[in-house]
């Protein structure tokens, strides 16, 4: 039999093992937590976006929000993922979707041809 100290080295290095054991015996398909959701924030006011376009960066399988106010009528949509909204003037309107695509998507409206960003999701 083994000392009392030598039975609990044992038992801290057996219970290691199998913690070691069942940590590694994860799914490789299980989702990456991809984080709190991409929010952007967009105005047009006399045919120019603030902010400047720019490349916003999101996470694969991350929230991505998109709010467009317009001092005129419009479209906005993502390529790619092909969504959109209308904009009606001075009003706020909201894109969701999931970023379940890899590249980059132009974010532009549609009447005005308007660069609004570029999504780089990877």
């Amino acid at each position: 039999m083994l000392p009392s100290i030598g039975r609990r080295r044992a038992l801290v290095a057996l219970t290691g093992v199998i913690l070691l054991t069942v940590a590694g015996c994860g799914s490789s398909e299980a989702p990456a937590d991809p984080g709190a959701p991409v929010e952007v924030a967009i105005t047009i006011t006399g045919g120019r976006s603030q902010p400047q376009p720019g490349r916003v960066d999101a996470k694969k399988n991350q929230q991505v929000r998109i709010t467009v106010t317009s001092d005129v009528a419009d479209r906005v949509h993502v390529h790619g993922y092909e969504v959109g909204a209308d904009l009606r003037a001075g009003q706020p309107a909201t894109v969701e979707f999931v970023a379940d695509m890899d590249g980059l998507f132009e974010v532009e409206t549609h009447e005005t041809g308007l660069l609004l960003f570029q999504l780089l999701v990877r």
